[in-house]
């Protein structure tokens, strides 16, 4: 199998996992600089908006470095579906296929099941609450719990702050509540 191939295969979580955990290490030793995305949208607003805010009247440029960060994540996310795109379809645990065949989901040739995800969806009520609502709905717990997963629960753990081991227990509590309460009724629009 050559190098290619491999990239192609999803890699076990023993693998994956273990890769992520070491940016931890890897960012405090070469700058000193903490884990997160959601920062990333402060620092453009900041850079963009010539509006008189506080809230974004800070010299952004210190964390330039976060920008071209995420800026690689997105070259990579591309890069990732568009030329390393693994071919085979994607699996779905039989349970799950037949848990949300009841709401009419059946389409898994995308990430995200394309009855959820896509522009005519944004026109139905699910639609509408699925990506609008929920996407304030995350955006508004980000600014909240000061951070986003990735924040709290990779580099806030990993540095023993007691603030991210709270808000990684709520984002994990938060997670089961939507997915085995309230999920089913909004599916059911």
């Amino acid at each position: 199998m050559n190098l290619i191939e491999l990239i192609k295969q999803p890699w076990p979580w023993y693998i994956a996992g273990p890769l992520i955990g070491l940016t931890v290490p890897a960012l405090l030793i070469l700058g000193n600089k903490s884990f997160g995305i959601s920062s990333s949208l402060r620092h453009i607003c900041a850079a963009c908006m010539p509006a008189n805010i506080p809230f974004f009247k800070y010299d952004w440029r210190k964390e330039a470095w976060n920008l071209f960060f995420v800026a690689g994540i997105l070259l990579g996310g591309f890069i990732a579906a568009h030329l390393l795109a693994n071919p085979e379809p994607i699996m779905v645990h039989p349970d799950l296929v037949a848990s949300l065949a009841q709401y009419g989901i059946t389409d898994y040739s995308n990430l995200v099941p394309v009855q959820l995800i896509n522009w005519e969806a944004l026109t139905t009520p699910r639609g509408f609450v699925m990506m609008v609502v929920g996407g304030f709905l995350v955006g508004f717990g980000t600014r909240y719990a000061g951070g986003c997963t990735s924040g709290h629960s990779i580099m806030g753990l990993s540095t023993l702050q007691w603030p991210s081991l709270i808000a990684t227990i709520c984002f994990m509590i938060g997670g089961f509540t939507m997915v085995n309460v309230i999920l089913p009724y909004i599916l059911a629009l």
